[in-house]
């Protein structure tokens, strides 16, 4: 017979029938929606859908000329754009009930070093996202707005249009938030064996000069935007690999610590 020590490692949850996952996936689903819900009658009620269009206004109403305001040049903006704004920031309070909620369906399914990378990594991402959005809103807003106007000639006022601002806003707020999401790549990438650490540092010079790129063609056209979002990316870099060398050490599977092999298949769905 052979040694019980020997045996792979065992997934953490007992295989269940195709139909119970489903149900399951529904009732997770289910409270996805709810928490998402709660959320958006909370924040309609206070700060409300208008108070939260001009919290998110306020960088650029902050700089424009002295009594210009935004302008709405769809006759149901008005009322859309807030709720819009509402709808994604219930989504962004929610998030964290979200990702439990896919964590509690695909963990059982997981080997205990698996859970060891994921869970980290759910938490990790979250908050560098967060952290992301923050960072474009809080300073990198306020320079580009006033960088901008520097630059506008005194024959123009400035009213910009709300959804064009809000459309604005959305994609420089993916953008930062998914630049800051560099290190959980990198350690993915090295976890999965896809490239080394050796050969991350390598790539170091190269990746500075992607960085500048990509910040030249995500973010509007000034040098301030384009700087905030390029050496950001260039510390998340070297973030990264330090993540990377830790997760790799810590979330080995067992027989790949003992014996230098690859540790088992994870178990069918």
């Amino acid at each position: 017979m052979s040694d019980p020590s020997q045996r792979p490692e065992e997934p953490t949850g007992a295989e269940q029938p195709f139909v119970s996952h489903l149900i399951e996936l529904r009732d997770r689903l289910i409270r996805c929606v709810i928490a998402v819900g709660i959320a958006f009658a909370v924040l309609a009620i206070y700060p409300s859908p208008s108070g939260l269009y001009d919290l998110l206004a306020a960088p650029l109403v902050s700089h424009l000329p002295k009594g210009a305001t935004l302008i709405a040049t769809n006759p149901i903006s008005p009322f859309m754009v807030p709720i819009k704004v509402t709808m994604l920031a219930a989504l962004m309070l929610a998030l964290p009930v979200v990702l439990f909620q896919i964590w509690a369906f695909v963990a059982p399914g997981l080997y205990t070093h698996e859970k060891r990378l994921v869970y980290p990594l759910i938490i990790t991402s979250t908050v560098l996202f967060f952290i992301g959005v923050a960072f474009c809103y809080f300073f990198v807003f306020g320079q580009v707005f006033k960088f901008i106007q520097s630059f506008a000639p005194k024959s123009i006022t400035a009213a910009p249009d709300i959804e064009a601002y809000l459309s604005f806003v959305l994609n420089m707020f993916l953008a930062f938030g998914a630049a800051f999401e560099v290190p959980v790549v990198l350690i993915i990438l090295a976890r999965m064996g896809m490239v080394t650490i050796e050969k991350l540092r390598a790539f170091r010079s190269y990746f500075i000069v992607i960085a500048f790129v990509i910040a030249a063609v995500v973010t509007p056209p000034d040098v301030v935007s384009q700087l905030a979002l390029a050496i950001p990316m260039c510390l998340l870099y070297e973030l990264g690999i330090w993540g990377a060398i830790l997760f790799v050490k810590h979330t080995q599977a067992p027989d790949a610590d003992s014996a230098g092999a690859s540790s088992s298949e994870p178990p069918s769905a």
